[in-house]
C-alpha cells in the first residue's frame, strides 16, 4: 500500500506539472501552421537553390559531355578494329579485308573528328554501333551457312 500512496501522489505532481500553462510556441519558433500556404512554398522557402547555370558551369558540362562522347567513340573504335580481325579473306585486288575495314573506319573516324554538335555526334555513334553489328551478323550467318553446306556435302558424300 505504500507504493501504491506514493506512486498516486507521484502521479498527481506529474498531472499537475503537465496542466501547468506553459509559453507555446517557444521564443522564435514557428508552428507548422503558421506556415507556407502550399507545398511549393515550403520547399521555396527551406530547399537550398541552385544558382542558374554560369558560362562556368556551362563549359563544364559541355567538357563532360564531350568527354562521355569521347569514351563512347573510343570504345567504337576499338570495337570496330575487334570485329575487322575477323575478316581475314582478301578482296578482288588481293588486300585483306580486316585492312580496307580498319582504314575505312580511320578515315571516317578523322573526317567526324571536329564534330561539336552533341546530336549528330550520337548519330554517328548509334549509326557506327549498329553498322558492325549488322557486319557481325552478316559474317555469322554466313558462317552458318558454309558450315551447314560442308556438313551436307560430309553427309551426301558419305
Amino acid at each position: 500500500m505504500a507504493v501504491a500512496g506514493r506512486g498516486g501522489r507521484g502521479t498527481a505532481l506529474l498531472l499537475r506539472a503537465l496542466s501547468a500553462p506553459r509559453p507555446w510556441p517557444p521564443a522564435g519558433a514557428r508552428c507548422i501552421h503558421e506556415g507556407p500556404d502550399t507545398i511549393e512554398e515550403l520547399l521555396d522557402r527551406h530547399l537550398v537553390k541552385k544558382p542558374a547555370a554560369g558560362p562556368d558551369e556551362e563549359s563544364v558540362e559541355a567538357r563532360r559531355r564531350l568527354a562521355s562522347s569521347r569514351r563512347e567513340a573510343l570504345a567504337l573504335y576499338r570495337d570496330i578494329l575487334r570485329a575487322a580481325r575477323l575478316f581475314a579473306w582478301p578482296d578482288d585486288r588481293g588486300v585483306p579485308w580486316r585492312e580496307v575495314l580498319r582504314a575505312n573506319a580511320r578515315r571516317e573516324f578523322e573526317e567526324a573528328r571536329g564534330e561539336g554538335d552533341p546530336e549528330v555526334v550520337a548519330r554517328l555513334l548509334i549509326g557506327g554501333r549498329d553498322s558492325v553489328q549488322q557486319a557481325l551478323d552478316r559474317l555469322a550467318d554466313a558462317s552458318r551457312r558454309a558450315i551447314e553446306a560442308e556438313e551436307a556435302k560430309r553427309r551426301g558424300g558419305a
